[in-house]
């Protein structure tokens, strides 16, 4: 169930109202609990038969490491890890590594193989349940600051994997940060300011620039870029670095402002990522929810940055090309991994080596900023293009194309719904580095606008870029 559809407000109207009712407060949970299984089964019943499965194991192991006198704790977590990346390696990527090491073989019949499907946002249900059992390993009681039955475990359980606000594109909730937050929820404290805002704007991102954006950068496909002059691939390029942007922010606020609703605190996922000055930043700001796990669960053990220059690459470049993987079942998200990773890997290498220091001015950070930018721009195109050869492609016809003719009409609806992004990044600079009174007026003028764009340049609606992911 998409977040911008008419089925969705509905689904959220009936489920709100249920779970406010003050004679059902005592079943808040199993609401909230059977409307995200509603939610997820909407188009695909069968989608739930994993996702049950994936809840029911990691409860299990969950339970053991809680009882105090179970002594296989590590044993059952090393289980509990490797049965849910065994469960995300089969259904994301078997056919991947069947394609690529096995399709040649003689007289094999791998056919049923790409026939598995992918259920939706398994890599994101997957890594909530290895924060589970990882988190009640390190830190046990200090999560629930009680013992809990096995039902009562199953049901917190399907709520913090299952909860429909972030079930399907994140952002990715750590269990010590979500089940403390399990318990009886008040009309009375909804944040209603604050979630009407993340809302407004979150839409805003989505409906009237990402999906504006979507019916613009079809371009950037084969052959449709083959007629287009260099400047407007150049532009294209820099669209769809916004929409991208737009698309997962809008997305990711979206789910923020509806658990607020239902008074969950989920992570902020993004933070004015395009105005970073390095790359080390641009991952402090972008898809924030899925760095910090991988720096917590990935990096850290895998020794960090505690042995050595050479070990802290190696983590570095392996923890980056792992996260590209992550991303989808090609190896052109892995490629995208591993060209942030040697950037990181460079810049790290250039700030502890270098001779001199660069001065922090502003034309200075300017113009490190701007070549993070196109650096990060023109990685995007690994996602939008469907291998690194059309990629390589792509940058070759701007090279080719310079006496083409340029579509000032597709150049400036580009421009049109590219320049909010990149006004709401400058907002973002400029609030980071100046503090000044709030004026209540102004935002409400401000969110106002935003809504009545909302209802009257919604443009057509697609689906969200990291479902497929």
């Amino acid at each position: 169930m998409n977040f911008n559809s008419l089925g969705f407000l509905i689904f959220i109207s009936i489920t709100f109202f249920l779970y406010y009712l003050p004679f059902l407060k005592r079943f808040q949970l199993a609401i909230v609990v059977g409307a995200s299984f509603y939610f997820y089964a909407y188009s695909d019943p069968w989608l739930l038969t994993l996702l049950l499965f994936s809840i029911f194991w990691n409860a299990s192991i969950v339970y053991l490491i809680q009882l105090p006198d179970f002594e296989s704790k590590k044993a059952v977590l090393g289980l509990g890890v490797v049965l849910n990346l065994s469960v995300l390696f089969f259904f994301k990527y078997s056919g991947l590594f069947a394609k690529t090491f096995l399709a040649s073989s003689q007289g094999s019949d791998l056919h049923w193989i790409f026939l598995i499907p992918l259920p939706i946002g398994i890599s994101f249900y997957t890594f909530h349940g290895i924060s589970m059992v990882v988190d009640f390993y390190r830190m046990g009681p200090e999560i629930l600051k009680e013992r809990i039955t096995y039902p009562n475990l199953l049901l917190k359980s399907s709520l913090y994997i299952n909860f429909f606000p972030q079930l399907v594109a994140g952002p990715i909730v750590k269990a010590k940060e979500f089940f403390p937050q399990i318990q009886a929820k008040n009309f009375k404290d909804i944040p209603w300011i604050s979630a009407t805002k993340i809302l407004i704007l979150g839409y805003f991102l989505k409906t009237v620039i990402a999906d504006n954006l979507n019916d613009l950068t079809f371009v950037i496909d084969f052959p449709y870029n083959s007629h287009h002059s260099s400047f407007a691939l150049i532009l294209l390029i820099f669209g769809y670095s916004a929409q991208i942007f737009a698309d997962f922010a809008g997305y990711s606020l979206i789910a923020i402002g509806t658990a607020l609703l239902f008074g969950y605190q989920l992570p902020t996922n993004f933070n004015f990522p395009y105005i970073s000055s390095n790359f080390s930043e641009f991952w402090r700001r972008w898809h924030i929810s899925l760095s910090t796990w991988l720096r917590d669960y990935l990096y850290i053990p895998l020794g960090g940055n505690r042995k050595g220059n050479l070990r802290t690459y190696i983590n570095l470049f392996l923890v980056m090309a792992l996260g590209g993987l992550w991303h989808g079942a090609e190896w052109r998200y892995m490629v995208w991994g591993i060209g942030h990773g040697l950037l990181l890997l460079v810049e790290r290498f250039l700030e502890q080596n270098l001779p001199f220091s660069l001065p922090k001015n502003r034309i200075v950070l300017f113009l490190k900023g701007t070549f993070v930018f196109l650096s990060v721009s023109l990685l995007w195109l690994l996602f939008r293009l469907p291998n690194f050869e059309k990629a390589m492609d792509y940058l070759g016809l701007i090279g080719s194309n310079l006496t083409l003719a340029t579509d000032w009409e597709l150049c400036s609806f580009l421009l049109f719904f590219s320049i909010p992004v990149f006004l709401y990044h400058a907002y973002g600079w400029y609030k980071e580095r100046f503090t000044q009174a709030s004026n209540e007026w102004v935002s409400v003028v401000g969110y106002s606008f935003l809504l009545f764009l909302i209802v009257l340049n919604r443009g057509p609606s697609a689906s969200f870029i990291y479902f497929q992911f």
